[in-house]
């Protein structure tokens, strides 16, 4: 058995390294080719090129690049009808995988599965739609998304959120992480994650830094932690020069794949709350039992067509799971160092606050689990069921 993957950034190398775990034990005689990172390449993909190079987001990330990746989906396009694996999974990244799809679908009557269902449900929800024409099955992260892809005509299984596999940092490790920073066991910590894409990183750790400031000012004792993501390790300390507080990068350069998680659970853990780009760590940070309040900007062009396309009123995946608005969330215009400050105050000072987003935390996780079983060994259920269906 053969199947063709494609990820193009790490949390989806996460996804599908342990889907490709899951399908190695339901059917050990199985192969993999593709496009990944070093998750999926250590469970045994031969990656095509370096998943790196479909790394981008937003539109105005994406133009300069745009003739590459158009080169890169024919490449994989080619080697799917070529090779004609048992499926094709892509995984994400809906703007590169499911353009191979379309090619591969015109071409060749290769099963094509999606993982991670697009969210319709948030904005353009004629894709479902449209993908009905060349996708065979969505494996989706969240409860309420099947509804929306079988009204299309696709089948969709939840699988659950890989983040309540995820292991948590226990009070030995916490303990050992506060000692390790020489953090005293009762002084506050605040954690900041700007992102994990230099672009991104690069918009909003000016922001992130400014909002700092009021709140040292009112809380001077209180500790800024920042992991850095390995993407853009080299560029965090030059960004927070500038940053009041004298901020405490956790470095993940020289260290272990395995040391640096470790370390980074710990912080999350350690954290009495974050400030945090918007995306799937707010998921983690919920996990871990950390309030926080959610930024994001884009370039204009960018934020206006999201603006106009927009059909909730939240993007924060706690506010969405919980079916509350428990988290506050600065997006667009919003994300300004005033407001993002004083909400970090609010949540400092306001014990109800804090009490209500952690209630929010452990509706989300009890949602997005499926029972024993993790998500990657559903996946690999749901991808050989289809098969045989």
């Amino acid at each position: 058995m053969r199947f063709f993957l494609i990820a193009g950034e790490p949390s989806g190398d996460a996804l599908g390294a342990a889907l490709m775990a899951g399908l190695k034990r339901l059917n050990p005689d199985v192969a993999f080719t593709g496009v990944g990172g070093p998750l999926m390449q250590a469970e045994g993909l031969q990656s095509l090129f370096p998943m790196e190079e479909l790394s981008v987001m937003g539109l105005a990330e994406v133009l300069p690049r745009y003739a590459h990746l158009l080169r890169r989906i024919r490449q994989c396009a080619a080697e799917v009808i070529r090779t004609h694996p048992d499926a094709l999974i892509t995984i994400d990244s809906p703007d590169f995988g499911l353009r191979v799809a379309r090619r591969v679908k015109r071409a060749s009557a290769v099963r094509t599965v999606h993982y991670v269902a697009p969210t319709v449900w948030a904005w353009r929800p004629g894709r479902a739609r449209k993908m009905a024409a060349y996708i065979d099955q969505v494996l989706a992260l969240f409860p309420f998304e099947p509804p929306y892809m079988e009204a299309a005509g696709i089948r969709c299984d939840f699988v659950g959120h890989p983040v309540v596999a995820q292991p948590q940092a226990d009070a030995a490790e916490v303990a050992a992480f506060r000692s390790t920073h020489d953090l005293t066991q009762d002084g506050r910590m605040l954690l900041v994650l700007p992102g994990s894409r230099r672009a991104e990183v690069e918009r909003l750790a000016p922001i992130f830094g400014a909002a700092l400031g009021p709140v040292l000012r009112r809380h001077p004792s209180l500790r800024i932690v920042v992991p850095a993501a390995p993407a853009v390790a080299d560029r965090i300390p030059g960004l927070l020069a500038n940053w009041p507080g004298d901020p405490i990068m956790l470095d993940p350069r020289g260290k272990t794949e395995a040391d640096a998680a470790a370390e980074k659970r710990a912080a999350f853990a350690a954290a009495d709350l974050a400030l945090a780009a918007s995306g799937t760590v707010s998921l983690e940070l919920a996990a871990a039992g950390t309030p926080m309040v959610v930024a994001y900007d884009m370039n204009r062009i960018s934020r206006e067509l999201i603006r106009r396309l927009l059909r909730i009123d939240t993007l924060t995946l706690v506010n969405i799971v919980s079916e509350t608005r428990a988290v506050p969330e600065f997006l667009g215009e919003a994300c300004r160092p005033a407001q993002i400050g004083a909400a970090l105050l609010d949540l400092l000072d306001d014990d109800k606050a804090r009490a209500a987003q952690l209630d929010a935390a452990r509706k989300t996780m009890h949602r997005l689990g499926v029972g024993e079983d993790p998500p990657g060994l559903r996946a690999a259920r749901a991808v050989l069921d289809g098969l045989n269906h």
